[in-house]
């Protein structure tokens, strides 16, 4: 693997089979190098790629505010690859040492504020290499903030003014202090998005460099719901993980084509499930590990049973489906059906409040879930009380819709639409919901609407 120095996001970097492209690639690396370097490395195809978001004040006190698995293997860039937090698969005793290190590196640098370290994990030996650091908030800062609730900026710029971990307190409990570790009592999964529908042309394949403008972040109680929200997040114009072109390939084609490190791969994995491919064939290709295998095929046999209804769908099916994240739509289309079993099936929503409710939150944000639960029921009626007991009068509530995954120029109409109405709508008395799914991290903090 060649990567030269000082470059953001990959770039001039790429892998290298032979000496005809090392002769291609390094004078493109040299030529994008600020110092005219370019690194020649081991390279680790097929390891698994783990981050940690590490925070650090001036005492040396240290924190890790996430632990996020890439779900493709090493080989594509992290800003390119779908992504869990916290981790599913790694063993503990493998991120207890992932931790240890991240902090000798910190301690060795001198670090104060927050840190993203990138480990590459060999599964057969346990070897651990680490792959970078970057000492600032960045793109995986803001996914680690919104996936725990953690203010990480905030925090970090706290840090830089003098404060330490323990003088801060975390503003979503209002109890608890900065150096309190974040805990998640649900599964956030991180989707990029990707300018190809802007760029037709372009070469869809990904590598080292990184060709994702931005990102989705869902949340759901289950690994299958947090997915299926993501792909219906991404303005892809799909519900689930078919992708029509995938379905008018033979087997063969399929198999052959898992070869290809693409946009598109994780919905070629899918359809090789719906088919019945077996799952070693498939992790052999792609190096997905097997639990992700399981969970996708579980997304595929829910989406193979309910297109078997032929229009007798029963509420079992029905409440199942809902649980692991398909739409009533979604429902009707593949189960032919005009009516659902349950009229008005509610979702319920449950907090991010950073401390897996060990705490009351002063500020949480939420997300939807269909298991039955409803955590912000009593949250707002907790608050109308407080209102009512201050004799304040009830405010109108306004819902403000973000807009989508970071796109290409999507910061201006970000900010300037969403927060600023927010603001706007505050400042006029109003009660300010914003519902987005791309994990801005400061524009968005918890605190930004009511």
């Amino acid at each position: 693997v060649l990567r030269p120095a000082y470059t953001m996001g990959g770039t001039g970097g790429g892998i290298v089979y032979n000496v005809e492209e090392l002769r291609q690639v390094v004078p493109r690396g040299l030529a994008a190098s600020l110092i005219n370097q370019v690194l020649v490395e081991e390279c680790v195809l097929g390891w698994e790629e783990l981050e940690l978001e590490v925070v650090r004040d001036a005492k040396g006190q240290k924190i890790t505010v996430c632990f996020i698995e890439n779900v493709d293997p090493m080989g594509v860039h992290t800003g390119d690859s779908f992504c869990v937090a916290p981790m599913l698969t790694v063993p503990q005793e493998v991120q207890d040492k992932l931790q240890d290190y991240s902090y000798r590196i910190l301690d060795a640098i001198g670090v104060t504020g927050g840190t993203n370290v990138q480990f590459a994990h060999n599964r057969e030996d346990n070897r651990i290499i680490v792959i970078e650091i970057n000492p600032r908030t960045s793109r995986s800062s803001a996914l680690a903030s919104k996936a725990t609730g953690y203010p990480i900026a905030k925090v970090a710029t706290k840090i830089a003014i003098g404060y330490t971990l323990d003088e801060i307190t975390n503003d979503v409990t209002g109890k608890t202090c900065a150096c309190f570790e974040p805990a998640l009592d649900y599964i956030v999964v991180k989707y990029p998005k990707w300018p190809f529908d802007k760029f037709v042309y372009a070469d869809k394949s990904l590598g080292t460099q990184m060709m994702a403008t931005g990102e989705v972040m869902s949340i759901g109680n289950s690994f299958e719901a947090a997915m299926m929200k993501a792909v219906s997040s991404i303005e892809l114009g799909m519900d689930t993980l078919t992708h029509k072109p995938f379905e008018e390939l033979t087997d063969d084609e399929i198999v052959a084509h898992m070869h290809v490190q693409d946009a598109e791969r994780v919905f070629c994995v899918y359809e090789a499930l719906k088919r019945g491919i077996d799952h070693e064939t498939i992790y052999k290709i792609t190096k997905i590990d097997w639990w992700f295998l399981d969970k996708m095929q579980h997304l595929a046999d829910l989406e193979k049973g309910l297109a078997k209804c032929n229009g007798v769908l029963t509420e079992e099916q029905y409440k199942t489906a809902k649980k692991y994240g398909f739409q009533d739509k979604t429902i009707k289309r593949l189960a032919q059906v005009d009516t659902l079993p349950v009229e008005n099936y509610r979702a319920g929503f449950k907090m991010v409040d950073t401390c897996a409710a060990e705490f009351s939150a002063n500020t949480p944000y939420f997300y939807s879930t269909y298991d039955g639960d409803n955590e912000a029921a009593g949250f707002i009626a907790e608050k109308e009380a407080e209102t009512a007991a201050k004799g304040e009068p009830k405010k109108k509530k306004v819902l403000v819709f973000g807009s989508g995954p970071i796109r290409i120029g999507q910061g201006i109409e970000f900010d300037y639409c969403s927060v600023h109405c927010v603001w706007t709508l505050k400042k006029n008395g109003c009660e300010a919901i914003l519902v987005n799914n791309n994990p801005e991290t400061v524009s968005t903090d918890f605190d930004t609407g009511d």
